[in-house]
């Protein structure tokens, strides 16, 4: 497998990122390892969250939650998906299938890392593979919270912004990484942050997974993980442990998708789901301190 490494000189000085990173290598499913990143904050024996970023940013997305998250004394884990971020990013778009991400996240966080009673925090697609590892394992797995995500098998229609989105990313020949995510949040980005969004993406070649992705979600039955996904959905019907929704409202891509989880996530049922107001379908990056108290209020037993 081809693949390119981003210099570390790339995220030097990025605005609100002090954080250090962290490596481990993993199989890539095709005989050969791939090095990928996380961020490890906080005292080692706190409680783990796992924050999960998606398309097309990483874990940068994550950087008004973590500090707020350490002081609340938790053990922040979050890492850059395959293709992102500081991790390693194969070149060849064929390479990136659902499952094959699915495997390399699993090898991540389960695996290599080895993290348990993990309380996860997924958005966008890492509410995509996130839900899919709950679904696997669910006793390694104490809460969930979800925001502007979803578990599409296909036999559900898409929101018309999503199938617009996914039209875009096929046949643009610019895929301006930095401008897609400032146009999914409803604050103004300043150029400096704008820029740390680009700065993983080096060369043309290494946006092959950004490229690619939107392009895996599952809109028809016969769509390849669309069958894994309506099993993982089975399974999250049976999810007990306390899960809750936070989506934004302002965030067209994935508007009413909370409904799905409130309705048949057992551990969903009863509680006060809230709403981030003023959030675009970045709502880390626009109201992050917001869902951080949600985060931290959740793992409290207050909401």
């Amino acid at each position: 497998m081809e693949t390119v490494r981003t210099p570390d000189e790339r995220f030097e000085g990025l605005p609100g990122y002090p954080f250090a990173p962290n490596y481990v290598e993993i199989d890539d499913t095709m005989g050969g390892r791939l090095r990928v990143h996380h961020l490890d904050e906080g005292p080692a024996g706190g409680p783990v969250v796992l924050l999960l970023h998606g398309e097309p940013s990483w874990s940068y997305l994550y950087r008004h939650m973590i500090p707020i998250l350490v002081d609340a004394g938790c053990r922040v884990v979050a890492p850059d998906l395959v293709g992102f971020g500081r991790s390693d990013k194969p070149t060849d778009p064929t390479v990136f299938t659902y499952e094959r991400h699915v495997s390399w996240l699993t090898s991540h966080v389960s695996g290599e890392l080895g993290l348990d009673d993990v309380a996860l925090v997924a958005q966008d697609w890492g509410g995509l593979l996130g839900l899919r590892l709950v679904a696997a394992d669910p006793e390694r797995f104490s809460r969930v919270v979800v925001a502007n995500t979803g578990l599409p098998d296909g036999n559900r229609p898409m929101t018309e912004a999503f199938l617009a989105w996914q039209r875009f990313a096929a046949e643009t020949e610019v895929f301006p990484v930095g401008r897609i995510v400032a146009g999914g949040c409803t604050t103004e980005l300043s150029p400096e942050v704008v820029a740390a969004y680009d700065a993983p993406f080096h060369v043309e070649e290494a946006k092959a997974g950004a490229r690619v992705f939107p392009s895996l979600v599952p809109t028809s039955p016969s769509d390849p993980s669309a069958s894994e996904n309506t099993l993982a959905r089975a399974s999250l019907e049976r999810f007990d442990r306390p899960f809750l929704t936070a989506f934004s409202d302002a965030d067209p891509t994935s508007a009413g998708g909370e409904r799905w989880f409130q309705k048949h996530v057992p551990g969903a049922q009863g509680r006060l789901h809230p709403t981030i107001v003023g959030g675009g379908h970045f709502l880390q990056e626009d109201r992050g301190p917001e869902l951080a108290a949600v985060v931290v209020d959740f793992l409290g037993g207050s909401v």
